[in-house]
């Protein structure tokens, strides 16, 4: 199990940094791991972005 949280934390940090690793993403025991990870990295940045727009739109 300490693997998949690692492959998980690898792949949410990957995404935070916009910088996906085909090779951990493909792999067959932990590359499902890996991707929800990146996913869930992605959709922090994104929240990020959204909630700074917001700021900066309401401050106009």
């Amino acid at each position: 199990m300490d693997d998949e949280f690692r492959a998980y934390e690898a792949g949410r940090a990957d995404g935070l940094a916009a910088e996906r690793d085909p090779e951990r993403a493909g792999d067959p025991v932990f590359g499902r791991d890996y991707r929800i990870g990146f996913i869930d990295g992605r959709m922090e940045v994104y929240r990020l972005h959204a909630g700074v727009r917001r700021i900066v739109e309401d401050d106009g």
